[in-house]
């Protein structure tokens, strides 16, 4: 601490000294040893010897101090000079000061022995005085920096380095002088400051600041025309020379004069040597059970620390929905970091989601009190309040927390302004007009995040014993921290309550913000204040974008529901994202939060006008899916008519322009489209969610949507049946059973198939009269049925080909392929399979010739025909790959495996067979992956792995027996007799 009642601090050195080296650069380059000037040599000797005193730890390498002294264009002989000059200033300097170092040279030598390193300590002990209130002490250090400047550095040394130098070194003196001079202007000595600054604006005509500072002493000595002249005399000078206007802090501030701004008068303060300096302590406590956030913690922490202790000010800005838990987590970081800023922290509830927030105004009245102003020195104006405010922060290191802000015009007056000090904002905006700040958009706690907040207030025994019921609380809550806090409150008070009965309680959406309310907490009140905020239009789009049930919504969609233009509906989007009522979970696709989502289906039953707007909505939605998942399957099978016998939408969909395009944007949309099937079994929409299900049943084929096609298939087949839409009924029973097959639940697609025929007997449904028994026969191949199968095809070939439907009849043609085979006639399989898939090709279908080929495949396997067979496999396996098709990719390289083994290949079955079952461990089914481990165990038996052999075989005996599958018996004799070799064969 410095003493009060002395201008100079105890550790000032009161002289620079004169024992061992000292060097400058200041000046000349000159080096003394005891107070005796040494010689230094040549021009080229000074420039190496102050390339080393200026490079980073005082180190160069030889080509380093080439391009310093020479520049691009060096002579021949540069790398000798150099080293001659490194020898000749070992003997001047001492070799234990100059010495040898990676290729290059170090000076050894104390900071304080260079003349610029004296003046960097005196510029920070200025700072740290300025910090302590002492401007006489600011001054002196200051003056006492600038006397160390010796006529012009590095004077008559040559090169680019020593150049650059330079004019480093000159702008640093006039930036010293510059800011001695606005300490001279605060203390009201103008008249003294006009003349030194008249003579320091003579010398630098073009350095603005200068002119600045001199417009103002000239104003506040009441000679405010002359400085209205020395603006005129500035803009004259840069046109002619620079061809520019002059700076905006230049314009300002003869604007200023002009309108005789009172805001440029000095400020009287009390003196500093005789006031105590107050250092306000105001932030909340911090919250005992907080948990999680470490990573958030961490970061903005140090960024706050860090970045202050730069030459910039510090600001983050947390963002995010309410209830996040974003005051907690600002109130955590400023406990963490306020160690780091001693001169106080500074605390205000901008009341943000208040119909009246708080005023910038009103806010920097509290913080001039509590930066010690009387109210008697509070100035009126917002602007005066925010001159004074960042002059008392000046060169002090203070932390900010600016809570629940509106937004940034709000923010913007109240912060520091200065190096050294920070700030933290939080608010449900994203603060975007904030200037270099580091934004953070805070999300819900993660899982385990929340497990342990809802621990800590529940008990952790309490919590632990039963665990699954806590996973669907947290996950009700939506992981809101909020959510979290009320329902565990509630809990922890009611002793007799079990989490089970609470989760029972939340597991009904219609009731679930009921549940979440405990005193004066309520989630929904919380979502409330943020919906109030909205503009009409903005209020509008948050409602009806809750009523989706999807995961979350495409642009594109959501300019469906919102019946508005895609640029419009973009524009609406961002700025519920930026008001945090929406989250962004990719480039144009947008989500509430499931709470959010639940408290706008609310508002829409509550606000929306007309009501019957919200069933428009969802129909309009309904159409656009539809009609973009024809697109979609006409993109595939150009010449199907099966979308012909759809029903018909009012609304255009999207265009693609191949294949990639449409199954992208299927799979893309696949969660959100299959929910609004699940949704839409009113009258209105029932048939068209039935064929939104059929025109995407490559969904199903895939595999990868199975549960989800599976459930929305159950919930429009049960709404048919119920209505009496035999139509209906029969397509979607359809689906259902090709949902099940694909999953490997072949005696419940046998009982939808059969309930699909008994539907289409009195449905007279054109369309379903190929597709059934087509369903029926695949069902009756996998549960052996193969004669029946056989019956099958041939009756929904007929069929189809009544309809003048080629797409269905050739499909149908190579699944009778596959009932031929499995009934021991290969050449008539590979006949109907090559007679399908030529009919395929001519269509130019895209998946189904993959299926053609498959059928091939396994017939020319049969039939001996290896080599082609693994050909005509592998084109399939590249269909099926590219169209993201895993069930038809994973079956193919299962038949692939089966093809080399038949080729007395069993290394090669393997790759295909290990991938295959990859592929199928999550879709196809137990019995389809005991067929793969079957065909794995071959290839292995066939290389000598044997155990490995085994291991696969016992567990796919294991699988058959649990199944009851006929196959159980060819594994119990594999594993009963000894492997020979080349048991593949």
């Amino acid at each position: 601490m410095f003493r009060r009642g002395s201008l100079l601090p105890p550790e000032l050195p009161s002289g620079q000294g004169k024992e061992g080296l000292r060097f400058s650069v200041l000046g000349p380059v000159r080096v003394w040893r005891d107070g005796t000037l040494l010689p230094s040599g040549s021009p080229q000797q000074r420039a190496v010897l102050a390339a080393l005193l200026l490079y980073p730890e005082r180190t160069a390498t030889a080509p380093q101090l080439i391009q310093a002294v020479w520049g691009d264009d060096p002579p021949a002989m540069a790398l000798a000079a150099v080293r001659t000059y490194a020898s000749r200033l070992r003997k001047i300097l001492g070799r234990d000061v100059l010495i040898s170092k990676h290729e290059g040279y170090t000076l050894r030598i104390e900071p304080d022995a260079l003349d610029m390193g004296r003046a960097e300590g005196l510029v920070d002990e200025a700072a740290h005085a300025g910090r302590q209130r002492y401007p006489a002490l600011v001054r002196e250090l200051l003056d006492a920096a600038v006397a160390l400047w010796d006529g012009e550095p590095l004077a008559g040394i040559p090169g680019p380095f020593a150049e650059n130098q330079r004019n480093h070194f000159t702008n640093w003196r006039l930036q010293l002088i510059e800011e001695r001079v606005e300490l001279d202007l605060e203390d009201g000595a103008h008249a003294e400051a006009v003349p030194e600054l008249t003579a320091l604006v003579a010398q630098h005509p073009l350095r603005e600041r200068l002119r600045e500072l001199l417009m103002l002493a000239l104003y506040r000595n009441g000679r405010q025309a002359e400085a209205l002249a020395v603006y005129a005399d500035t803009r004259r000078l840069l046109a002619d020379e620079l061809g520019v206007e002059p700076g905006r802090q230049l314009f300002d501030l003869q604007q200023r004069i002009l309108a005789a701004d009172p805001g440029l008068s000095v400020l009287t303060a009390p003196d500093a040597m005789d006031a105590e300096v107050p250092v306000p302590r105001q932030l909340p406590t911090d919250i005992r059970d907080f948990t999680g956030r470490d990573t958030f913690v961490q970061e903005l922490t140090h960024d706050l620390v860090s970045q202050a202790g730069e030459s910039v000010m510090a600001i983050s800005s947390v963002a995010g929905l309410g209830g996040v838990g974003k005051t907690a987590l600002a109130v955590r970081i400023a406990h963490e970091a306020r160690e780091h800023f001693p001169d106080g922290q500074l605390y205000a509830d901008l009341q943000g989601n208040n119909n009246s927030p708080a005023e910038p105004t009103a806010v920097l009245g509290g913080f001039l009190r509590a930066l010690g102003t009387a109210d008697s020195g509070i100035p009126d104006s917002l602007a005066e309040r925010g001159a004074l405010y960042r002059s008392l922060l000046e060169d002090r290191r203070v932390l900010v927390l600016l809570d629940n802000a509106r937004d940034a015009d709000q923010v913007l007056p109240l912060l520091p302004r200065t190096v050294g000090c920070a700030a933290l904002v939080t608010s449900r905006r994203r603060m975007i007009g904030l200037p270099d700040g580091h934004l953070v958009n805070l999300d819900v706690l993660a899982p385990e995040e929340a497990l342990e907040l809802f621990a800590s207030i529940v008990g952790e025994k309490r919590a632990a014993a039963e665990r699954k019921a806590t996973l669907d609380v947290v996950a009700a809550c939506g992981f809101l921290p909020l959510a979290i806090r009320i329902i565990a409150s509630r809990i922890a008070a009611r002793p007799s309550w079990t989490i089970k009965s609470v989760a029972g309680a939340l597991a009904d959406e219609r009731r679930r913000l009921d549940e979440l309310q405990a005193d004066d907490l309520a989630v929904r009140a919380v979502f409330e204040v943020g919906y109030q905020q909205l503009e009409p239009a903005q209020a509008r789009a948050f409602r009806l974008l809750g009523l989706p049930d999807g995961p979350d919504i495409s642009l594109a969609a959501a300019s469906v529901v919102l019946d508005l233009p895609l640029d419009e509906t973009k524009d609406l989007m961002e700025s519920l994202v930026d008001a945090s009522q929406l989250e962004s979970t990719a480039p144009g696709r947008y989500r509430h939060h499931d709470l959010v989502r639940l408290y706008a289906r609310e508002c829409a039953e509550r606000d929306e006008q007309p009501p019957s707007e919200c069933e428009s909505a969802m129909s309009r939605l309904l159409d656009f899916y539809l009609v973009t998942a024809k697109a979609v399957y006409a993109t595939d099978r150009p010449d199907d008519p099966l979308i012909e016998h759809l029903e018909p939408t009012a609304l255009p969909g999207l265009p693609f322009h191949n294949r990639r395009e449409a199954r992208d944007w299927q799979y893309d949309e696949a969660r959100c489209l299959l929910a609004h099937v699940h949704r839409s079994t009113g009258r209105d929409t029932l048939r068209r969610a039935v064929d939104l299900l059929l025109a995407s049943r490559d969904l199903a084929e895939s595999g990868t949507y199975g549960q989800a096609y599976t459930a929305a298939a159950e919930s429009v087949c049960e709404a048919a049946r119920a209505t009496s839409d035999t139509r209906a009924e029969v397509r979607a029973r359809v689906c259902l059973s090709q949902a099940h097959v694909v999953a490997g639940r072949f005696e419940e697609a046998d009982r939808e198939a059969e309930a699909a025929m008994a539907a289409a007997i009195v449905s007279h449904d054109s369309l379903s009269a190929g597709l059934v028994p087509d369903q029926q026969g695949i069902i009756a191949l996998y549960r052996n049925r193969h004669a029946e199968a056989q019956d099958h095809f041939r009756r929904a070939i007929a069929a189809f080909r009544a309809n003048g439907d080629r797409s269905g009849e050739a499909s149908a043609l190579c699944n009778l392929a596959r009932a031929q085979l499995a009934l021991g006639d290969a050449p008539s399989a590979i006949r109907s399979a090559e007679q399908g898939l030529d009919m395929l090709r001519s269509m130019r279908a895209g998946l189904r010739v993959g299926n053609a080929l498959y059928a091939l495949g396994m017939a020319l396997t049969v039939e001996g025909r290896q080599e082609r067979a693994t050909q005509v496999l592998s084109e399939a396996v590249d269909i099926f790959k590219e169209a993201r098709h895993p069930f038809w990719e994973g079956m193919t390289r299962f038949q692939l495996a089966a093809a080399h083994l038949a080729a007395d290949r069993p290394a090669r079955a393997i790759a295909p067979a290990e991938r295959a079952l990859n592929l199928l461990s999550e879709v196809g089914g137990d019995w389809r992956r005991a067929n793969v481990l079957t065909v794995l165990g071959k290839g292995l038996a066939g290389i000598g792995q044997t155990a490995r052999a085994r291991a696969c075989w016992t567990e796919a005996l294991s699988i058959y027996r649990k199944l009851e599958s006929p196959e159980a018996e060819e594994l119990t004799q594999l594993l009963a007799t000894p492997l020979p070799h080349g048991l593949a064969q």
